[in-house]
């Protein structure tokens, strides 16, 4: 294996297309100027707009979208992998996917993925959210090989799904993917340990390219953009919620090592959950 210089770009999305794909466009310069052969985006790069009438206005199909295009061009003049963490896409059925892209080198294509886990929650601060309301989620995880490892796409709430993670790793993902638009307040509590967690429970690489700030529809994300290695090291990291490049080498050795240490992946068996005790018969009795 090999070691590979990668980026997660910190941004704050607002609620207009050409200038978030400006910002963009000149984040993944950065990146690609200071040696970056990966960069990712984050969640909803293309916007955050939580008004549904408002974000329909806004959405094109895959092929005329202004983030894919734009990523698959930078890819191709700068001769790096670009991964647009999620945006929104219009699909042919009328709903909406909040969709990931990876392009190579030469401005390809390589893959996509719909976010699978849906963000309906209620927050103790008022704060509450029903992405099903507005998204069609995925049905089927993504994993895609560049030239130095296997890749794993996932998106933001995905991250509290470790059996997603854990499948990808299973099919030879040494990086997975977190692009994300964590909450302020959610972020404070988990963001950390849930990245850490991922990355020594797979002996793999993490990388989480996130949103930060007070944006224009009004809500308000953590930022702390992260590159997590295989032992749960975080390597890099946006201490801070502004826009920002954030820039790793990854040894890529270091997977199949702390995998050689802690062979989870290989001693894992099946089992079966039995419950015994009064509620458990009276759920039975029931």
């Amino acid at each position: 294996m090999e070691t590979v210089r990668v980026a997660a770009l910190q941004m704050r999305s607002g609620m207009d297309p050409a200038r978030n794909a400006a910002d963009f466009e000149a984040l993944v310069r950065e990146a690609a100027g200071k040696g970056a052969v990966y960069v990712q985006s984050p969640e909803m790069t293309g916007a955050l707009v939580r008004d549904r009438a408002a974000l329909k206005v806004l959405l094109k199909p895959e092929a005329d979208d202004i983030i894919a295009r734009k990523a698959a061009a930078l890819a191709g003049e700068l001769g790096i992998f670009v991964h647009v963490g999620s945006t929104a896409i219009a699909r042919p059925d009328g709903k909406v996917a909040n969709r990931g892209f990876v392009f190579g080198p030469d401005g390809a294509k390589l893959a996509t993925y719909d976010k699978i886990h849906m963000f309906d929650v209620d927050l103790d601060n008022g704060e509450s959210w029903r992405e099903s309301a507005t998204y069609e989620p995925g049905t089927a995880s993504t994993v895609v090989d560049v030239p130095f490892g296997r890749l794993g796409m996932a998106v933001c709430y995905d991250l509290r799904f470790p059996q997603l993670f854990r499948a990808q790793a299973l099919e030879g993902a040494h990086i997975l993917t977190v692009p994300a638009a964590f909450t302020r307040q959610t972020g404070e509590a988990h963001w950390h340990v849930l990245q850490r967690a991922r990355a020594i429970e797979n002996g793999a690489f993490v990388i989480a390219a996130a949103q930060g700030g007070l944006h224009e529809d009004g809500r308000e994300t953590y930022g702390h953009s992260l590159i997590v290695d295989p032992w749960g090291r975080v390597l890099a990291e946006a201490d801070h919620d502004e826009p920002a490049v954030v820039i790793a080498d990854l040894d890529m050795a270091a997977s199949a090592a702390a995998r050689a240490k802690v062979p989870n992946l290989k001693n894992a068996r099946e089992f079966r959950v039995e419950a015994s005790g009064g509620a458990a018969q009276q759920r039975r009795a029931s």
